[in-house]
């Protein structure tokens, strides 16, 4: 049934980008399991490594089973979720494993060991394993588009670290018991009794944690340093929302003088096309007239029908291809079409809006808004920066208006509408019927030919009914002449107030740079009552704009930022500082919740004030790796770096946990307040940095992808540099809060 000469072609197979992005993210996985299990097997031994490696197995295999029973399906955000927590996986079972091994070679049989170590550490173990997912329940409930596509990262990471637990208590005791054997006595009695920690890597950390919590002062005020020190370089790292995709197709899109008509809109596409056959690399070409595609992708927002737009999608053989293309596309069509807005696109991973940095500016007078707009224009295009600058409302355009003579129409009772409806019925039609075929109803449009209604010399013939006269008369004979004039072609509306939205992109850097170049200024111009907005008066030698420029000012996002002097008059950012700003306030909203049920598990599994505290300092510490990984490598803090971020609480939390549960065993054991804590902290240095090891590596495989390179960069060097403090603080912390006499 398809018409005769229509063609069929692939625009985008999404399935096979789905099966190529499952494909790589399998690889990572495999990857970064490989990558655990050795790490396992040289720190651990074989038969430990095999163990915690079978078990790691066992809990990723259930993890696929409760996905599919929540219908969580594999994607980016899930099987990047499988990975962060992939490290973590281990966590429980490293500490049971370690501790049975222990108990093991000081003498005790497998089954003894089991109940001990799953007595001591079973519940610590599962409190701070819901302390781990709790971290990330501010994502699964936030509301926002944001929560919508990062939702499953919560899921998963709640299945398998639950799950985790669950196969720490049951089948690693289980595999501990059945291959963890002792070495015989001369007695005849299995096990070996030695001491298991006197080997020189527990000594030397022996000697320098004694040394760090004989000189508690001097160690915090280094720690504080350092995190004070983090603090101040946190403010030169690079802002950000959510990075480019490497999907390898693009798009251009082309915004002509509003009013060009879509057959000279298509036209010049044709030589658009040509142009673009040329380049290398290029493997497909899509060229939408007229408006945007549907939307055929998550991130991908399609653009409202003009006559005078056209997109491009350029499919390439490499997407590393597609920042060199950029700008030589854009060079080469802004001289094939100089009358022409160009602006070349990638699809971002993430919420996808217009262009990065928008102002909205709200008032009841369109001519007043077009002013205000011009000056925010002109803003932008004075920084170098900036490209792609455009509004909403477009150029106006020529339309030809009926100058009405009343006198005339009146005689022959004419009135503006049925002077409209006349012109329109020549020009444009009137549906006069329909026509059926089959199941389709075809409308019938009566207006007068081509040659008549192109002829603008001949306007004032189009027939007019006239009640008066009872017959049609021509038009000219009820206007005086049809002048040119020049309107809005589009007159936009938010939330019922009529505004103008303005668009711009970074030509280089990153949109949090340029943002903050142009904001101030912007704001300035404008004449924002930033007063109004912080609630306090400025006085007259003070410029609240040069504080802003400064940053000696801190204004946070707002949805209205009225203009002085101009009542009903506003302007609100949008583009990725509304999204990001939306979407840390949706996170910001439930995160207190979180934090505090997170406290309360704490304070619930020690029953003590002093511990949780000692917990809840270290965390803080993470800021001083994150600070140091994202400015050496130069990655931006943004969505997903928040992510890691709060997921590095969680796993700074649990060793925490784990340390302080060893320190109460050893002192209940009857052990000397300091030779309990140093003890405490020989012990749990092999499950701790084990831990922390497998989590770091196995984020090694995501450094590779664009979208999680971020929270891989936060969570490595965040927890790095955490998991040696934590070795160390929370002893010290613990031997001030409860004034632990030092040995001498």
């Amino acid at each position: 049934s398809r018409p005769v000469g229509m063609e069929v072609h692939i625009v985008s197979l999404q399935s096979k980008a789905v099966t190529i992005a499952i494909k790589s993210f399998l690889v990572n996985l495999a990857e970064a399991v490989i990558i655990v299990v050795v790490v396992l097997l040289l720190f651990m031994g074989l038969r430990s490594g095999l163990i915690i490696g079978a078990i790691l197995f066992i809990t990723i295999m259930g993890t696929f089973i409760l996905m599919d029973m929540k219908d969580v399906t594999l994607q980016r955000i899930s099987l990047g979720a499988l990975i962060i927590a992939l490290g973590m996986l281990v966590d429980n079972a490293i500490v049971v494993t370690d501790g049975m091994r222990m108990k093991i070679a000081q003498g005790k049989d497998g089954l003894s060991a089991a109940r001990e170590v799953v007595g001591q550490t079973g519940i610590p173990l599962l409190g701070a394993t819901i302390v781990a997912v709790t971290a990330f329940a501010s994502i699964g409930t936030s509301p926002d588009s944001t929560g919508e596509y990062c939702g499953t990262l919560f899921w998963v990471i709640l299945f398998s670290l639950m799950l985790s637990w669950v196969t720490a208590v049951t089948c690693t005791p289980l595999l501990c018991n059945t291959f963890l054997k002792g070495k015989p006595r001369a007695d005849g009695v299995a096990g070996e009794e030695k001491d298991p920690y006197g080997g020189k890597f527990y000594q030397i950390y022996r000697f320098f944690l004694s040394g760090c919590i004989r000189h508690h002062w001097i160690t915090i005020g280094v720690v504080a340093a350092c995190f004070f020190g983090a603090l101040m370089g946190f403010g030169s790292v690079k802002q950000s929302f959510f990075p480019d995709s490497t999907r390898p197709q693009f798009y251009v899109d082309f915004w002509f003088p509003e009013g060009a008509s879509i057959d000279e809109t298509s036209r010049q596409m044709a030589r658009v096309e040509e142009k673009l056959k040329t380049m290398d690399g290029v493997e497909h070409l899509t060229t939408q007239i007229g408006g945007g595609s549907p939307r055929f992708l998550l991130t991908y927002t399609p653009e409202n029908p003009y006559y005078s737009f056209a997109r491009v999608l350029i499919d390439v053989d490499d997407y590393k291809r597609i920042a060199g293309m950029k700008d030589e596309i854009r060079d080469n069509l802004k001289a094939l079409l100089p009358q022409a807005m160009i602006q070349v696109r990638q699809f971002v991973n993430g919420s996808s809006t217009g262009g990065k940095i928008q102002l909205r500016i709200y008032g009841p007078d369109q001519s007043v808004l077009r002013r205000l707009a011009a000056k925010a224009e002109d803003i932008m295009l004075d920084d170098p920066a900036t490209e792609y600058v455009r509004n909403e409302a477009r150029n106006m355009v020529k339309v030809l208006r009926p100058q009405m003579a009343d006198v005339q129409a009146r005689q022959a009772g004419i009135d503006r509408p049925a002077l409209a409806r006349a012109i329109e019925s020549a020009v444009e039609g009137t549906r006069t019927g329909v026509y059926r075929e089959e199941d389709e109803l075809l409308s019938i449009i009566a207006r007068l030919p081509e040659t008549e209604r192109v002829d603008l010399d001949n306007l004032g013939a189009i027939p007019v009914w006239s009640p008066a006269a009872g017959k049609m008369i021509s038009a000219d004979q009820v206007v005086t002449g049809f002048a040119t004039v020049f309107e809005d072609p589009y007159i936009w509306r938010r939330n019922r107030a009529k505004m103008i939205t303005m668009h711009s992109d970074p030509l280089t850097g990153l949109p949090s740079e340029l943002f903050a170049r142009i904001k101030p200024k912007i704001e300035k111009a404008l004449n924002v009552d930033v007063g109004a907005v912080l609630g306090k008066n400025f006085g007259p030698d003070e410029d609240p704009f040069k504080k802003l420029e400064a940053g000696t000012l801190t204004v946070h996002y707002q949805d209205s930022w009225p203009l002085k002097g101009m009542p009903g008059y506003s302007m609100a950012w949008g583009g990725d500082a509304e999204n990001s700003a939306k979407a840390s306030a949706s996170l910001g909203a439930a995160i207190p919740i979180f934090f505090g049920l997170m406290v309360l598990i704490i304070l619930f599994l020690f029953n003590s004030i002093k511990k949780t505290l000692v917990i809840w300092l270290t965390v803080p510490l993470a800021i001083i790796g994150v600070t140091v990984g994202l400015l050496a490598l130069n990655q931006p803090f943004g969505f997903m770096a928040l992510l890691g971020l709060l997921s590095l609480t969680g796993m700074l939390i649990k060793n925490a946990v784990v340390l302080i549960d060893e320190i109460d065993t050893q002192l209940a054991g009857g052990k000397p307040g300091f030779e309990a804590i140093v003890d405490s902290g020989v012990s749990r240095l092999i499950p701790v940095s084990m831990a922390a090891s497998t989590t770091i590596l196995g984020m090694l495989p995501l450094l590779q992808d664009a979208f999680f390179i971020g929270m891989a960069v936060t969570i490595m060097f965040g927890l790095g540099f955490a998991t040696l403090l934590t070795l160390i603080v929370v002893p010290v912390l613990y031997a001030i809060f409860f004034r632990v006499e030092s040995e001498v």
